[in-house]
């Protein structure tokens, strides 16, 4: 075992001081042959040196280990970042091109070829038909009973105005006796064409008991 510990001192001894030679000054290397003999001296101490210059390499080797780690995590976050601006960005086009398509396909207003005057409020017509190819525009001018709308190359004609749905109802009625079958009644609000449904609450009253 003395052997063993001596021969090991002898071969430390010799790698401190072949280390210390190739970088050491004379000075320095004269300290360091000082220290080598006293650790050849005390080989427990030389040991326990070696030992915890292992102990601190493990550590260095595990903290670059850990190191490379991180950046490997750091390189797949910022490829996932890019990732994400891609969609971002892809989106963001997407988006662009809905609103543009949205603006595009819009249905464009009513256009009013009316003699009519606006009433506010609610008020209903009835409409005797929708014509293609058909402009009675001409007949419209200062007639407040007689009027219509084009959307979509049809043009659709209405008369009277009423307050009251059931009068709208009673004229509605008496057109379609007359022969006029497409008859039927259209609520407008403030000049604008609405649902029926939209209107109805608080403006048709209870039908009259003699309006069958």
């Amino acid at each position: 075992m003395k052997k063993i510990t001596l021969l090991f001192t002898i071969i430390m001894v010799g790698a401190i001081t072949f280390n210390a030679s190739a970088q050491m000054d004379k000075k320095e290397k004269k300290e360091w042959k000082k220290k080598a003999k006293e650790y050849a001296k005390n080989p427990e101490q030389l040991k326990q040196l070696v030992d915890d210059n292992q102990a601190l390499q493990g550590q260095v080797n595990s903290l670059k280990a850990d190191n490379t780690g991180l950046q490997s995590k750091m390189s797949d976050k910022d490829a996932k970042i890019s990732e994400l601006q891609d969609d971002m960005a892809k989106l963001r086009s997407d988006l662009a091109a809905a609103k543009a398509a949205a603006k595009e396909s819009k249905p464009k207003p009513v256009e009013m070829k009316s003699g009519e005057k606006m009433i506010d409020g609610v008020v209903f017509k009835v409409q005797i038909g929708a014509f293609r190819n058909k402009d009675l525009s001409k007949y419209f001018d200062n007639n407040e009973n007689f009027g219509g709308e084009s959307a979509d190359g049809t043009q659709k004609i209405t008369l009277g105005q009423f307050r009251d749905y059931w009068e709208a109802d009673t004229f509605k009625k008496y057109l379609r006796e007359m022969g006029v079958k497409d008859a039927w009644i259209v609520p407008y609000r403030d000049g604008v064409r609405v649902e029926i449904k939209d209107v109805l609450e608080g403006v048709v009253t209870e039908k009259p008991a003699d309006s069958e």
